[in-house]
């Protein structure tokens, strides 16, 4: 199992990298992202601090995708910190989507989904036909969050990536160990989006780009 969006206390999770690590592993994953929320403050600290766990996480049996999300910046910083993130090592860039439950710039998610260095936007709320089409074309991927609040436009998000052609993933957000999914919570978050049972097994598929 995977997820590619979690929290530690490096910025607004409760966790050590490494408890989080060790509580993903008994629940069964093997690939795990730490995406703690940056800015221009600590974009390159959180890389930093993330990268010096590689070596417990692999004793755990998880790769460990060092990562960020960019939360609340100005939609015209996205690229340049999306750019210096990817420079400075980290394997996966998030951007906190709009969702409708945070008064997240107005036109993060395009700023986004034109990003060549972003790889998912998080609860990306009600985004566009357009915004999703261009994510699909910079194969950028949309989630459907376990999050509570942020799941509210879960099912529109399918709907749009349905008619664009867009790659979905199922995260947890986690900022607890009561957030950590067991297999079966994943699936019934992406049914009750509602994707199909035929099309479940897929987007609970680790994509390819973040495979070892």
């Amino acid at each position: 199992m995977y997820d590619l969006h979690t929290h530690t206390i490096l910025s607004d999770g409760e966790l050590l990298p490494c408890e989080l690590l060790r509580r993903m592993a008994v629940f069964g994953y093997n690939t795990v992202a730490i995406t703690d929320h940056a800015d221009m403050s600590n974009i390159s600290s959180t890389i930093s601090a993330i990268e010096r766990v590689r070596s417990s996480a692999e004793l755990f049996g998880i790769h460990l995708l060092t990562g960020v999300e960019l939360t609340h910046v100005p939609p015209v910083e996205i690229p340049s910190l999306a750019r210096r993130a990817k420079n400075e090592g980290a394997d996966i860039v998030i951007v906190h989507g709009e969702t409708t439950v945070e008064p997240v710039p107005p036109g993060t998610n395009m700023a986004a989904c034109r990003c060549e260095y972003v790889d998912l936007i998080a609860h990306p709320g009600l985004i566009t036909i357009q915004e999703a089409t261009i994510a699909a074309d910079n194969e950028i991927l949309l989630e459907i969050t376990a999050r509570g609040g942020h799941n509210r436009t879960n099912g529109h998000v399918v709907q749009i990536a349905k008619q664009t052609g867009c790659r979905l993933v199922v995260d947890s957000d986690a900022h607890s160990p009561g957030d950590i999914m067991t297999k079966q919570a994943r699936e019934h978050i992406a049914q009750g989006a509602g994707v199909s049972l035929e099309f479940i097994e897929n987007i609970l598929t680790l994509p390819t780009k973040f495979s070892l």
